[in-house]
């Protein structure tokens, strides 16, 4: 198999992941959440040659997704300092969305996930929608675990606000605080932008 060949047949089984994750990450502005994933796609494309020996590409590709996330709203901004206050533009209320219908609780979702700074979001998004440890979680974002179980624990009490009774208590032994209920089953379910460009 090409080099080439390679590459799109990982793209082609990752692509609905990253999309989905980057929307998370965009708190639902599926546009940037689309540019985010292109740009990570090419940034993958370019590393290929280099990741032949790597064992896990998807943890590789998780940073370069939360770095291409990181740089797009650090570059642009949007003339946003409140992501919340443009939600509507993403999804009006529940029912509607960029490209297909949004559920009540994936509205919910975004609205309370575009209340967090950029970081503790995507913090959130790694540990709950991709169920990556504290470890895990700072290898991705390239900080002490220190600093992801203090954004986690900010990020929950910011949740809790927001989603209230949705949010159930996780007792797992590893001291996984605060499960958002409505992920378990919305985080999955993302609507995936199906006229995304692809790498030609």
């Amino acid at each position: 198999m090409r080099s080439d060949d390679g590459f799109r047949a990982w793209a082609a089984d990752n692509r609905r992941l990253l999309v989905r994750t980057a929307t998370l990450l965009t708190a639902g502005d599926q546009h940037t959440a689309e540019d985010v994933v292109q740009t990570t796609l090419t940034k993958m494309y370019l590393a290929w040659p280099r990741l032949r020996g790597v064992e896990n590409r998807s943890a590789y590709a998780r940073r370069v997704l939360v770095n291409a996330f990181t740089d797009e709203m650090r570059s642009t901004r949007r003339a946003r300092e409140d992501l919340r206050s443009q939600l509507p533009e993403r999804a009006a209320g529940p029912g509607t969305a960029g490209h297909g219908p949004v559920s009540e609780d994936t509205w919910l979702l975004y609205s309370a996930l575009a209340d967090l700074p950029e970081r503790m979001r995507a913090t959130v998004v790694l540990r709950y929608f991709h169920d990556l440890s504290v470890a895990e979680t700072a290898r991705a974002l390239r900080c002490t675990q220190g600093t992801v179980k203090s954004q986690t624990a900010r990020a929950l009490d910011k949740l809790k606000v927001r989603l209230g009774p949705v949010l159930r208590t996780d007792d797992r032994a590893d001291d996984h605080p605060v499960m958002p209920a409505v992920g378990t089953t919305t985080l999955l379910t993302t609507p995936t932008p199906t006229h995304a460009g692809s790498l030609s």
